[in-house]
């Protein structure tokens, strides 16, 4: 994966011209950090893009196997939770506040409903319960062990990095100050944070995947059994 860097001149708008590469990532720099509050006016419905240490990072565009399992866990996912009147499911659209510095665009994450009020209309304000990062080929491990670094500083409970690729999942659980890892090849993840939800790990590594529909009808059916 190829990194562009590019430096704004004063008074420059931030987003305009900003490319869309295949594989590629297009960082853009300001004469200062550009803070949360600046970031959050700079919102582009065209564009993903995030802020890094007071810097804006475009997401590269994602492949085929990506969305498809993204669009299955989020139908899962979001069907149970609302089913269960347990929360708020969102996508990579709906940035998460890191820091006076820091906003991060997770591909999927989960806020408890005693916790709604932080989703406010430009972001979320504090950490969501559960985030799922799907791992993509063009991701580079320094920007992994940074997303990872972020999402464990503002303290999100529970955190799984899905790799289709390398047929593996990185779970991270929150224990008080500290985070357990676990690496999943195969068996169940049962969630911590979404109480019940429970699914093999397979269905995320590998497609075919069993229906959607299917699946969340018996996760629903088990919990209210």
């Amino acid at each position: 994966m190829t990194e562009t860097v590019e430096r704004l001149e004063p008074g420059v708008d931030m987003l305009a011209g900003l490319t869309q590469e295949e594989d590629a990532r297009t960082v853009r720099l300001g004469d200062g950090p550009i803070t949360f509050e600046e970031f959050l006016t700079m919102a582009d419905p065209k564009t993903w893009i995030e802020l890094v240490d007071g810097m804006l990072v475009e997401k590269p565009t994602v492949q085929y196997e990506h969305e498809k399992l993204e669009v299955w866990i989020v139908t899962v996912l979001n069907g149970y939770v609302k089913n269960l009147g347990l929360g708020e499911v969102l996508g990579s659209r709906s940035a998460v506040r890191i820091n006076d510095f820091g906003a991060r665009l997770p591909d999927i994450f989960f806020v408890r409903n005693e916790r709604e009020a932080s989703i406010q209309r430009m972001a979320t304000m504090v950490a969501p319960d559960l985030v799922l990062e799907i791992v993509s080929p063009s991701d580079r491990r320094s920007h992994l062990i940074a997303l990872e670094a972020d999402y464990r500083s503002v303290g999100v409970r529970e955190i799984l990095f899905i790799d289709q690729q390398r047929k593996r999942i990185r779970l991270l659980r929150k224990r008080d100050e500290a985070y357990e890892a676990t690496e999943l090849t195969d068996g169940t993840w049962r969630s911590e944070t979404v109480e019940g939800f429970a699914v093999e790990v397979a269905w995320l590594l590998n497609d075919p995947r069993p229906d959607e529909l299917t699946t969340l009808n018996a996760l629903v059916a088990a919990a209210r059994s």
